[in-house]
Parts: structure tokens; C-alpha cells; sequence
């Protein structure tokens, strides 16, 4: 008998055997779905990138040269959610679902007031950011006008990212799928009515004249903005009104954080939020090594950054599904389960990113033509493309990694393992290379990165101490309790 993903989460809930092909169609179910939603994203930032790269090489170098910080402060955003959804992981696997929306409602409360701090910092620096990063006075005004549009949306990205995670974290991988898509189509749609100006297409030999805006690189952060905040009311609506976990419409709570769980929260959340710090950090010093090489470089650095994310993106979306997997396992008191889709997320991450580095390999000069008519930039984006290549299946293992221990409450060992690698081994390589191999040298630097980093987590995933914390010793206690 067929059995669907709900009746699969409900033998984990009640300690019922798990076979290693159910374990396996599982992972499927949430993966593909997720795998989907992070491919929207990427093909977002592709699109975005196309449209601006062919307005001109300093356009794209603008949106490259602040590319890094958007990251630190999406990466600063996730962290928050981090905390309070891996926490709901674990109370729905351990089948107390009115202590997850408690959890919830407080997180709703942290998290907005977070977001509002970080927009209000992002707008205050945005007028020298592009300076502090060694921008050109071509391109920095645009640099400055993007970021701030960016951090203005920061609290809707911060609402789209809380209530998509929360539902991920109870298993419901769909909807979050279906309107992240969504938004991808309404990026593109705002994007070619704000960037561009009135002008004609001809059609079957019929001129049909288009309104545009005109707002250039203005448009491209207004048409992502205006689509994030539309799917994070959708989203957000859907968690409150309609999951079948975790609704709390006409339900009674409070939304004012208590200590017993904002501290949880806070030690889940601090770990990740200063590692993204730090590697975003050591993202912008790599863009400001870059930046001196000038606008070409720039230009095939961003545009190859972005074609990169459709090779690893996925491990991303897998991601999302082992931290639901071994969140759940762990909440319901199962640790040998935990370890087997653990081992189960980070193999399928390695399999389905040599698929994609191999095609990304082939297309490399083909996908980079799409954003930009620039024949140097298409060469050199083509040449660092391939490079990078070869360090994508590690790069995927990394990614998943990190979740899964994440989601056994172990954050210090992946953080330890990504400062570690991008410090010691990324940036001084990089630096020792640009000068006589200039973006080329970057990128072998990142590639070799890469793959000693997700060496180093496979390492760590073979070994039981990842799932000796706090967290799964408190989960079992309590499955004992409760039985």
C-alpha cells in the first residue's frame, strides 16, 4: 500500500518503523518541492541580472559591488527564524503541536522587530556602503540607490522567510513552493514594467507599444521588493489561517516572548547569525579585492555568482528538507532515524550537484551570453563558471551538513567549520592570487575552498558526535516522559 508524506511523518511521530525506502521517498517528496522553490529564487536573481546586465557593464557592477551585504543582511534575517522554526521542528515531531504555536507567535513578535532594526541600518549606510567597498564614482550612486530600496523590503523578506520556514518545519513543503514561484513571476513581470522605459515590440509583424517606468536599477530593487512583500502576505496568511499545525487564527496565546523560549531561540539563532556575519564579511573583503580590477570583472564575478546559484541551489532545498527530517526525528526521540536521513539529505545533495556541475560546465559560455552581449565578460564568467565546477558535489555536502546539525541543535560545529575554511584557507589564497591571475586566481581560491570545507563536514557527518547536544539529550528525556 501506498503510504503519502503525512501518514510517513505520523510513523515518525509515533515511533512506528521507518524502512530506508520510505526513509528515501520522503526525502523525495520534501526535496523536490523545496529544490523547486530555491530554483525559483536563483532563476530570480538570473533574471534580475539579465535585465540589468543589459543595460550595461556599470549596471551590473553596481548591483555586484553590493551584492555581498543584501546577503549579510538576508543571511541576518534567516538566522532569526532559524532559532524559533527549528524549535517548532521539534515540537511538532514530538506531537505537541500547542506549544509550537506559542512558539510561533512569539517568533512573529522577534522576528518583525529584528527586520525593522536591520532595514533601519541598512538605510542609514547606504549612502557609503558602495564607498567602504571600493566602488568607482561611475557606479557607486547606483550601488547606493539599490541597497536602499533593498533594506526598505527587508521586513517583508523577513515576514516571507519566518512564515515560509515554519511551515517547511511542519512538514508542508508545497505551499511555500507554490508561492515562491509565484513571486519569481511577479519579479520578472514589475521588473519589465519598472526598468525599462515605453517602447514598441513587434509581434507577427503587429507594433505593440509597452509602458515602462524607466527606473533602471531603481526598478529592479522595486519590482523584487513589491513581489516579496505581496508572497509574504500570501504566506503568511495561509501559516495563520490555514495549516493544519500551526494556525493560530481564533486561537488564544500571547505574542510576548518569554524567556524559556526566546533564549532557546537566541542560542540557536546568535551561533548562525555570527557566522553569517563573518562570512559575509569575508564575502564583502573578497568583493573588495575584486573591485580594483574593474567594471569586467566585476561584471563576470556578479553574473557568474548568479548562473553559480542554479548549480548549487538545490543543496539548498534539500537543506530545507533534512532540517524538517532530523528536526522531526530528533523532536519524536529518535536519534538512530535522525542519523540515517542525515546521511540519506547529504548523499542525494552530492548526486543531484554533479548532475548540475556537469551541465553548468557544458552551458557555462551559453548561460552567460543570456545576461550580457559584453564578449570579455563572457569569456572570463565562462572560464571561472568551469572552475568552480569541480567543487560543487563538496560544496552541496556543506550546505546540507549544516543543517542537518543545525537541526540537532548543533550550531557551533558547522559554524567553527565555515569560519575556519573561509578565513584560513579562502581569503589569504585569493589575496595571494589576484594580483597575477586576477578573477581567475579568486576563483580557484573558491574552488579549492569549497571543496576542503564540505571534506570537512562529511568527515564530522560519519562521526555520532554531531548529534550529542543538549537538544537531542532533552528530546529523549521527554519522548520518556511523555510515554
Amino acid at each position: 500500500m501506498k503510504i503519502n508524506k503525512d501518514q510517513l511523518f505520523e510513523l515518525i511521530r509515533n515511533g512506528e518503523e521507518v524502512t530506508t525506502r520510505q526513509q528515501i521517498s520522503l526525502t523525495a517528496k520534501l526535496s523536490v518541492p523545496a529544490i523547486m522553490t530555491q530554483i525559483s529564487f536563483i532563476l530570480m536573481q538570473y533574471i534580475d541580472a539579465s535585465m540589468v546586465g543589459h543595460l550595461g557593464a556599470k549596471y551590473s557592477a553596481s548591483v555586484g559591488l553590493v551584492g555581498t551585504s543584501t546577503w549579510l543582511l538576508g543571511g541576518l534575517c534567516e538566522c532569526m527564524v532559524a532559532g524559533f522554526s527549528v524549535m517548532v521542528a521539534h515540537k511538532i515531531g514530538a506531537k505537541r503541536n500547542f506549544e509550537a504555536r506559542d512558539i510561533l507567535r512569539q517568533a512573529f513578535t522577534v522576528c518583525l522587530i529584528w527586520g525593522a532594526l536591520l532595514s533601519t541600518v541598512g538605510i542609514l549606510i547606504s549612502s557609503k556602503l558602495p564607498i567602504w567597498l571600493n566602488g568607482g564614482p561611475d557606479i557607486s550612486p547606483l550601488s547606493s540607490q539599490y541597497f536602499f530600496i533593498f533594506s526598505a523590503g527587508i521586513p517583508f523578506f523577513q515576514l516571507n522567510y519566518l512564515s515560509a520556514s515554519m511551515l517547511r518545519s511542519c512538514g508542508n513543503i508545497k505551499i511555500p513552493s507554490i508561492l515562491n514561484v509565484i513571486m519569481c513571476i511577479l519579479d520578472v513581470i514589475f521588473n519589465f514594467f519598472l526598468i525599462y522605459p515605453t517602447h514598441e515590440i513587434s509581434i507577427f509583424g503587429y507594433n505593440i507599444t509597452l509602458p515602462g517606468a524607466g527606473l533602471e536599477i531603481q526598478g529592479a530593487a522595486l519590482g523584487s521588493t513589491l513581489a516579496f512583500t505581496i508572497t509574504s502576505f500570501a504566506m503568511t496568511y495561509y501559516l495563520v489561517c490555514k495549516s493544519k499545525e500551526l494556525k493560530i487564527y481564533k486561537t488564544k496565546g500571547s505574542f510576548m516572548p518569554t524567556k524559556e523560549y526566546f533564549k532557546k531561540a537566541l542560542n540557536i539563532a546568535i551561533p548562525i547569525g555570527c557566522e553569517r556575519s563573518i562570512m559575509c564579511i569575508a564575502g564583502i573583503i573578497i568583493t573588495a579585492t575584486v573591485a580594483p580590477l574593474g567594471n569586467i570583472s566585476i561584471s563576470a564575478d556578479t553574473m557568474a555568482i548568479t548562473i553559480e546559484g542554479l548549480c548549487y541551489m538545490p543543496a539548498f532545498g534539500i537543506a530545507d528538507a533534512a532540517t524538517t527530517l532530523v528536526g522531526q526525528s530528533i523532536g519524536a526521540g529518535r536519534k538512530k532515524l535522525a542519523k540515517k536521513f542525515g546521511n540519506i539529505t547529504v548523499a542525494t545533495s552530492m548526486i543531484v550537484l554533479t548532475v548540475m556541475s556537469t551541465i553548468m560546465f557544458i552551458t557555462a559560455k551559453f548561460l552567460m551570453s543570456l545576461m550580457t552581449d559584453n564578449q570579455e565578460i563572457i569569456d572570463l564568467g565562462t572560464e571561472i563558471l568551469r572552475i568552480e565546477a569541480f567543487s560543487e558535489p563538496f560544496f552541496g555536502a556543506a550546505i546540507v551538513c549544516y543543517s542537518v546539525f543545525v537541526a540537532a541543535g548543533n550550531s557551533v560545529l558547522p559554524n567553527a567549520i565555515n569560519l575556519t575554511s573561509m578565513w584560513l584557507i579562502r581569503i589569504p589564497f585569493a589575496k595571494l592570487v589576484v594580483g597575477p591571475y586576477g578573477l581567475v586566481g579568486v576563483w580557484i581560491a573558491m574552488c579549492c575552498e569549497l571543496t576542503i570545507r564540505g571534506i570537512a563536514f562529511l568527515i564530522f557527518l560519519r562521526s555520532p558526535k554531531w548529534l550529542d547536544t543538549k537538544v537531542v539529550r532533552d528530546a529523549e528525556r521527554a519522548k520518556l516522559k511523555f510515554d
